[in-house]
C-alpha cells in the first residue's frame, strides 16, 4: 500500500545505500503478522543488523552514528 512515510524515509537513507542493504517488510502480509502486531502504529521502523535503532521518521544523526559503529565491528 502506499506508505508517504515510508517514501520519506528511504528519501532520507538514500545518501547512505551503498553501506547498508535495505529490506523493506510489508506487515499487512499474514507472514509478517509479529512485525503487524508489534509496529502497526509506529511506522516506519528501521533496525539495523536486526538491531531497533528508530522508528516514525529518520534521525540522521542516530543512523549515522549506528551505521558507523556497525562498519567499526565489522573491520
Amino acid at each position: 500500500k502506499p506508505c508517504p512515510l515510508c517514501d520519506e524515509a528511504k528519501e532520507a537513507l538514500e545518501p547512505y545505500k551503498r553501506r547498508f542493504i535495505l529490506q523493506e517488510v510489508d506487515i499487512t502480509l499474514p507472514e509478517n503478522s509479529f512485525w503487524y502486531d508489534k509496529y502497526k502504529y509506529d511506522i516506519p521502523v528501521f533496525h539495523l543488523n536486526g538491531k531497533f535503532i528508530m522508528k516514525h521518521q529518520v534521525d540522521i544523526q542516530k543512523f549515522e552514528d549506528q551505521l558507523m559503529k556497525m562498519e567499526l565491528q565489522n573491520d
